[in-house]
């Protein structure tokens, strides 16, 4: 079994989780089943699907988990952008290359696993 804990894409996506949390509970309340919910939700799928697919036994399962960890953070990177736009958070540059960063070091991996094969 791999350790998540080991992985810079888990470790980035995790400090992701914990900035999302504290930049959504600023929106207005009538977003809290909305953009505030669906934010926190892509966050923690990023990385929920990096522990299950680490705890996955084939390399095919766990590829498909990464995958959809970085769909994820390509929704949660839109989020971001829209949440900028409706004025509910400053302009979060940070935030969003957090976002990207997240989505990028995915990337590399999901790369890298492919063409491992």
């Amino acid at each position: 079994m791999r350790d998540p804990n080991k992985l810079t894409a888990f470790q980035l996506a995790d400090q992701l989780v914990m900035e999302v949390y504290k930049a959504t509970k600023s929106f207005p309340r009538d977003e809290l089943f909305g953009l505030t919910s669906q934010m926190r939700r892509a966050a923690i799928s990023i990385t929920s699907n990096i522990v299950e697919g680490c705890a996955r036994n084939s390399e095919a399962d766990y590829l498909h988990f990464l995958d959809m960890a970085y769909e994820s953070a390509q929704e949660l990177t839109y989020q971001v952008s829209l949440a900028i736009r409706l004025g509910y958070m400053p302009t979060s540059i940070a935030l969003m290359e957090e976002c990207v960063a997240v989505a990028r070091v995915l990337n590399g991996l999901i790369q890298s696993l492919r063409h491992r094969k």
